[in-house]
């Protein structure tokens, strides 16, 4: 048996190809031979035939467009600006009258009594739907009414929705509207 120190043919080969490709490429290194770069050469200037004309051209239309510029009306100032507040006017002085004559000229209107729409009935008809509007007063009365008809002597009830009643004061003549919360 061989040992570890022995050479065997596979590791010679492989020694033997290691050295003839190092030698190979030390010869190939060995026979570049080295030149020096050529000299520069002065560089010459490119003829330019056209520039001048094209710069004369230039500096005419640079000439006629700042006549014209100068002849151009100016741009009108905005009519509104919305990042600028306007200042307020001031506001104009009143005579303060004494509450005794507001209290004689304003007629006394009675106050809007509580009302709640607590629900809408509906009932099926050949002509149609016809809802009736369920109000509660201070949750002690209840009214069922539908369009068409009054409540009590100060409300007329003009329509009555699927989940809102309008009602047209009799005595103001105001409009007020009552929704399901």
């Amino acid at each position: 048996m061989l040992g570890h120190g022995s050479m065997t043919p596979k590791r010679a080969a492989l020694y033997l190809l290691s050295v003839s490709l190092l030698v190979a490429w030390l010869a190939s290194a060995a026979s570049v031979s080295w030149q020096a770069p050529d000299p520069p050469t002065p560089r010459q200037p490119v003829p330019t035939a056209g520039t001048e004309t094209l710069a004369a051209e230039v500096q005419a239309q640079t000439v006629r467009l700042k006549e014209r510029l100068a002849s151009a009306p100016a741009p009108q100032q905005p009519l509104r600006n919305p990042f600028a507040f306007a200042p307020r006017a001031p506001a104009p002085q009143r005579e303060a009258v004494p509450p005794q004559a507001l209290a004689a000229s304003a007629p006394l209107l009675p106050p809007e009594p509580p009302l709640t729409l607590i629900g809408v009935a509906e009932h099926q008809r050949p002509d149609g739907p016809v809802r009736t509007a369920i109000l509660s007063s201070t949750g002690e009365d209840l009214f069922m009414v539908a369009a068409g008809q009054t409540l009590g002597a100060r409300y007329d009830v003009t329509a009555v929705g699927s989940d809102f009643v309008v009602l047209t004061d009799r005595v103001t003549g105001g409009v007020r509207r009552l929704a399901l919360r």
